[in-house]
């Protein structure tokens, strides 16, 4: 009998480097907001069980709107760029998650869902790229 051992690739250096990237992008995200007068309440928030979700800044903007900031950061703009890495189950699970943090407020404020892209070296807002 043939037996076969399958060895599997090491990612973990490669998924260490993803999450400084992204942490790194974070950092510059949440500095260009807060030179806009945007003042963080959170980072990384995150939901538990199925369909859980995570909101990588949640901001208030100096007008009292609390802002939901999905931050995508890609070295190139192949396969649609960061921009296109948002699709509906993403967006969905980032809708579910802002409800979970609304639930802590008595009254629900303006609120707003964001992305800010840093790609090939150039930081991108887009306010209200999407709705709930």
């Amino acid at each position: 009998m043939a037996t076969f051992q399958h060895k599997p690739k090491n990612t973990s250096g490669r998924r260490h480097s993803t999450k400084l990237k992204g942490d790194a992008a974070e950092d510059e995200a949440l500095s260009f907001l807060q030179n806009r007068g945007l003042q963080l309440l959170q980072r990384n928030y995150r939901t538990s069980g199925r369909g859980g979700g995570e909101i990588d800044l949640i901001v208030r903007d100096p007008q009292g709107t609390l802002v939901f900031v999905e931050v995508r950061s890609r070295s190139n703009a192949r396969h649609g760029g960061a921009l296109a890495s948002i699709g509906a189950l993403k967006r969905q699970r980032i809708v579910f998650a802002a409800k979970m943090y609304l639930r802590r407020w008595p009254a629900w404020p303006a609120c707003r869902f964001d992305v800010v892209v840093v790609q090939s070296g150039e930081l991108q807002w887009i306010q209200a790229a999407f709705d709930a």
